[in-house]
Order: C-alpha cells, then structure tokens, then sequence
C-alpha cells in the first residue's frame, strides 16, 4: 500500500470515531458561527487535531491545509494535506447522519492520494493516482450512462454565497428538462464519492474550496470520471465550481448550464 495512503487512511478512521463518539453524545457538541450559515464546532476541532497528530508523527515536515486551521507550513511545501475534519458539519449539527472526513495528498500541485470516509456507515473511499478507486477495497467505476435524460445528479447549494443562489435555481430549472430528479445531501466530499460508486450520475457545484473537493475529485477520476469547471477545464480547485459525472453526462450538463452562467463564470 503506498505509505501516504495508509497514515491518511489512519488519520481519517481515527477522526472518524471522534466524530461518531460524539454524534452518540450530542448534549457535548459546542457549535460556533463562523460566518453566514457556516458553522464549526468543537468536534470538527477536535477530529482536525487528531488528524493532524497522525501526519505529524510520519510526515513533520509536510504542509497542512485544513478548513479551521489555515496554512501549517512544512519545510516540504512540495507536499499538502488538504484536510476536511468534518465535511457536513450542519448535518452533524442536526443529527442527520451524513457526512464524512476528506484527506487529500497533494505533490507539487498534484493530487496523488485521496481519502473520504463515512464514519456512520464505515465506507472508506480511496484512491490513489493512476491506481483506480475503492470502496472499502471493492474497485469501483462510474455509471457509464450516456444521456442526461433520466439521470439523478448531486448538488450542493452555495449557502456561503448567497449571491449565486440565483444561478443555482437557473441551473436546477435548466437540468429538470432532461434529468429526473436531484440529491442535495450536504457533503461533497460523499457527492463526488457517490459518482465514483455510481449511486448517482453527475454532480455540480459552486461556491467550493479545495478541502471541500479534493479528495472526492481523485475518487471521482479514478473511477473514470470527467471532472472539470463550469468552463470544461481544469480549474475547479481554484475557482470553486465543479461538475463531475460520466464524460456524455458532463457534457449534457455544461451544455444545459452554459445559458444561466453570469460573467463571473466565464474567463
């Protein structure tokens, strides 16, 4: 197993079971507003710490991206942790049981190694580049479906930019002429791991940092997959919105959407 692999693996299962101990005790959560509908509690803290002691103790001098924490930086910049604690953080707040802990391994701007795990139903998604995608080690490969018409797509709404709130409905009322129905569960991370499995044929979303998507975004194209930004390049980590699915299903989508895109989308 490739080294890196196994302390992410490690990490995320670790932090799991901080997250699923104190989902079962939820008098103990302590939630704090970040901003507008963004919220952090002392459980994504916790999971990040234990997260971090893990890379820490086989990799000190790796740099370390984490949603609450920021920037740890490491005398090997080359190599980034970009760490989700606990993506899904409202539902754990409300006591619905969907979310997941992201670990992505980054190698000079590369993606080499990802890892989303479901502590609720012990799923563990892993890949690693140019070695396909797992699903608790079953090999998994997207949905080859070739159309949009009748197709289930994921999305997340953009509650941190209210602003393009607008253009999600214009987007959702564009896709519902062709697909059949849509899932907003609340974690990208699972998002884009359920394409991978094939549990639903596309996915798309704005408003994403890189801890949100990274790690997914390996599993995805692992699985066979096109990731790409509402653009069809390669810039989503950067310009936070994304679409992933079967190549055709893409392309179906991007066409669709291209219309209800303001400026700010095309560069």
């Amino acid at each position: 197993m490739n080294p890196m692999l196994n302390i992410a693996i490690r990490a995320a299962r670790k932090a799991g079971n901080v997250i699923a101990k104190s989902y079962e005790r939820r008098d103990d959560i302590e939630i704090t507003s970040k901003n507008v509908n963004d919220y952090v509690t002392n459980v994504d803290k916790a999971a990040e710490a234990t997260i971090i002691e893990i890379i820490r103790k086989s990799y000190p001098e790796h740099t370390i991206i984490t949603e609450e924490t920021g920037v740890s930086e490491g005398k090997e910049q080359d190599i980034q942790w970009v760490i989700d604690p606990l993506d899904g953080t409202t539902n754990f707040i409300n006591g619905f049981p969907h979310f997941s802990v992201s670990i992505a391994i980054r190698v000079k701007g590369r993606t080499e190694v990802g890892v989303v795990y479901d502590p609720i139903k012990n799923e563990l998604f892993t890949a690693v580049r140019g070695e396909g995608a797992k699903l608790n080690e079953i090999r998994l490969r997207v949905d080859s479906k070739r159309e949009l018409q009748g197709s289930v797509l994921a999305t997340g709404f953009p509650f941190k930019k209210p602003n393009l709130m607008s253009t999600q409905f214009a987007i959702m009322n564009a896709l519902i002429e062709d697909c059949s129905d849509f899932r907003r569960t609340g974690s990208a991370a699972l998002d884009l791991s359920y394409v991978a499995a094939g549990r639903v044929d596309g996915y798309f979303e704005m408003g994403l940092k890189p801890w949100d998507c990274a790690a997914g975004d390996l599993i995805a194209r692992e699985a066979g997959a096109l990731v790409c930004d509402f653009n069809a390049s390669h810039h989503y980590l950067k310009e936070g919105h994304m679409v992933a699915g079967a190549p055709r299903v893409v392309k179906s989508i991007l066409s669709s959407i291209q219309s209800c895109l303001g400026e700010e989308f095309k560069k």
